[in-house]
């Protein structure tokens, strides 16, 4: 064969691998969507995490190595919560407020924005303060400080999103809509942490 010709052959078979991948992941999501979708969300989160201990470390013109074990929280926080209970949340809305109910619309962003988002930031807050082994005075200290600034942040950044997310993607892709976005939440929460 000519080299042109196992070029082009190496080039084609390089363009169909985004094309393989979206394939697998669809056949994956439609299989085992819950575990498809932990699995998404623990590897988007840790990778959020990463991200914001790679912007700190440029800031500071640190020389440190990454904190392991903060990358290791948000990827059992991603897989074990995230993942399994955004997944349910977004069956449930879409189940208690159908798309067809009068001002659907604003119904399903009033519950993610009033109820769930309040609710998963305090239970992020809880389950990243029990897998850092703190007491639940630094978690008080942490809600007293955190929440409401986080909060605050959360309703202006992922109000538009989710406004996007539960009215017009398909719902077998929301959390995968909402993983990409969490990719810089994430990286905010966690310079929260510090």
């Amino acid at each position: 064969m000519a080299p042109a010709a196992s070029r082009l052959r190496v080039e084609s078979e390089l363009g169909s691998l985004p094309r393989r991948a979206l394939t697998q992941y669809l056949l994956l999501l439609k299989l085992y969507p819950v575990f498809t979708k932990a699995v998404t969300s623990g590897i988007l989160s840790a990778l959020g995490n990463l991200l914001a201990q790679m912007i700190e470390k440029k800031q500071k013109k640190d020389s440190q190595s990454l904190n392991v074990s903060g990358f290791l929280r948000y990827l059992v926080y991603g897989f074990f919560v995230t993942g399994p209970l955004s997944h349910y949340f977004y069956l449930f809305m879409e189940y208690w407020i159908p798309p067809e109910v009068p001002l659907a619309i604003v119904k399903r962003l009033l519950l993610d924005r009033l109820l769930f988002a309040p609710t998963f930031l305090l239970l992020f807050f809880l389950i990243m303060n029990l897998l850092e082994g703190k007491d639940v005075s630094a978690f008080a200290a942490k809600i007293r400080s955190g929440f409401w600034p986080a909060l605050q942040m959360n309703w202006r950044m992922w109000t538009p999103l989710q406004f996007i997310n539960i009215n017009y993607v398909p719902l077998q892709f929301r959390v995968l809509f909402a993983n990409m976005a969490a990719l810089f939440w994430y990286a905010y929460l966690a310079s929260l942490g510090k």
